[in-house]
């Protein structure tokens, strides 16, 4: 969802970073042969991606929600020489699609993926994060969050996509919504958590940005 006018929206991509060539043609492929491309990150958040992984500098991050691949090659473009990303992501029919982009790039061997449920893998990693890309199923972000801060390094930083919704955040709450009810709880808990300081950006469907003390 676009929150300002398509004109300015599209001088504002203009003038951003340009799109490497392996995420255009990692964006073609998702788009004509994987449902919901619209998932995908994109250019613009891509490239947003990359520039805090590259302020950042980390060593090791934390991906929940994998889809084909674009936003964890995205990150891996800050990661440390010596730093890895680890990716999770449930649908095994894009394990094989994601990897043969990753190994494509040039940041193959410090990729690793994780095929299965978040809230079951998470807890098995034996790792302190830098940063947090969160991505996944909307109803388990709270849970996402108490699962990964105490594996957050000082100082790290999470980053939550969807945060806004397409805009259903400040529309009546239907009953049966269960993934807005969750961000509106997931949200108000990264305002109120005193072990964080959190910024909501409006940045394609909502992007909040969480730095641990």
């Amino acid at each position: 969802m676009h929150f300002i006018p398509e004109e300015l929206d599209n001088y504002i991509v203009k003038h951003t970073e340009n799109e490497p060539e392996l995420l255009q043609q990692l964006s073609r492929e998702t788009f004509q042969k994987v449902l919901q491309p619209r998932m995908l990150s994109g250019h613009y958040q891509g490239r947003i991606l990359s520039l805090i992984s590259k302020i950042i500098q980390p060593k090791t991050i934390l991906e929940i929600g994998t889809y084909t691949g674009y936003s964890a090659l995205c990150l891996a473009e800050g990661l440390r020489k010596d730093g890895t990303i680890h990716t999770i992501d449930v649908n095994e029919e894009l394990y094989d699609f994601q990897r043969n982009y990753f190994d494509k790039s040039a940041f193959g061997n410090q990729m690793h993926q994780y095929l299965g449920d978040a809230l079951d893998l998470i807890p098995t990693l034996n790792l302190n994060f830098d940063l947090v890309f969160i991505d996944a199923d909307k109803e388990d972000y709270p849970k996402y969050f108490h699962l990964i801060i105490d594996k957050l390094n000082s100082g790290g930083i999470i980053i939550s996509d969807n945060v806004l919704w397409s805009g259903k955040v400040i529309e009546p709450l239907e009953e049966d919504d269960l993934a807005t009810k969750a961000l509106l709880k997931y949200n108000q808990l990264l305002k109120d958590d005193l072990r964080i300081e959190t910024v909501l950006l409006p940045i394609r469907d909502g992007l909040t940005i969480s730095r641990k003390k």
